[in-house]
């Protein structure tokens, strides 16, 4: 198995269907942000086609494998390096009948798909504008963390594109970024139609957002209750580690 590694590479036990994940300890790895999309997404229909925009190392595309029955995942990943990794990582898992992956700046798409595409677009995008905060020295994680290669709106406007009409959007974001969101989705006719905020305890305030809307949907937002990440000992919550795939001790 280790013959698919290169230097600095590890394969990670996702610990859920036998599915693994390869990263690289140089690189940007995945966080719980991307595992709570994937189960915020864990509905789509049987037989849709899906693309992850941004997807980069595949981790929502491999979770969303074994969660759904999803016909076809196309993943879409800027760096080439990562690009690579990911598509070792599908091969780990022989997945490639199911998800596949393209090299590519998101911005390009209209170059290789025609309009209305996919049934389901899902997103972890850069949540950090290009010329916000300390550019990182690792430049896959800068390129990972800010609005670099493509920004917001280029993420939204491309979910415009690609939907048919009826399709689902599903987003993970920051909340200080949620007015431009919003704002940008109802733009690009993405109505906004399911919003959940998770926060590391009850004590702190909600510090990622799972966004869900409709292209050409009606006007009705539902709000849904908090997700809490630690309890006050630390430890995972119940959601948390039901969403892991974890036994729940009492």
């Amino acid at each position: 198995m280790k013959d698919i590694l290169k230097e600095n590479e590890r394969i990670d036990d996702l610990e859920f269907k036998n599915l693994k994940i390869i990263q690289n300890s140089d690189g940007f790895c995945f966080g719980i942000d991307s595992v709570l999309l994937s189960d915020f997404a864990k509905k789509i229909k049987k037989g849709a086609k899906v693309i992850d925009l941004g997807t980069g190392s595949g981790i929502i595309s491999i979770l969303l494998c074994g969660k759904t029955e999803a016909r076809e995942i196309i993943g879409v990943e800027v760096q080439k390096e990562v690009y690579d990794m990911a598509t070792r990582s599908a091969k780990l898992n022989k997945l490639e009948n199911r998800f596949k992956i393209i090299n590519k700046n998101i911005k390009d798409l209209k170059n290789v798909f025609k309009p209305n595409s996919f049934d389901v677009v899902v997103t972890n995008p850069p949540y950090k504008k290009s010329n916000t905060g300390l550019k990182n020295e690792i430049e896959k994680k800068y390129i990972s963390r800010h609005e670099v290669k493509a920004n917001l709106e280029d993420f939204i406007d491309m979910t415009k594109y690609l939907l048919k009409d009826k399709g689902e959007f599903y987003m993970v974001h920051r909340p200080d970024r949620l007015v431009d969101i919003l704002y940008l989705m109802r733009k690009h006719k993405i109505e906004p139609k399911q919003i959940k905020f998770v926060c590391p305890n009850v004590e702190k305030s909600p510090n990622l957002v799972l966004i869900k809307g409709i292209k050409n949907g009606g006007q009705f937002l539902k709000v849904e209750k908090n997700l809490y990440v630690y309890n006050e000992d630390g430890t995972y919550t119940d959601e948390i580690l039901k969403i892991y795939n974890k036994e729940i001790k009492k």
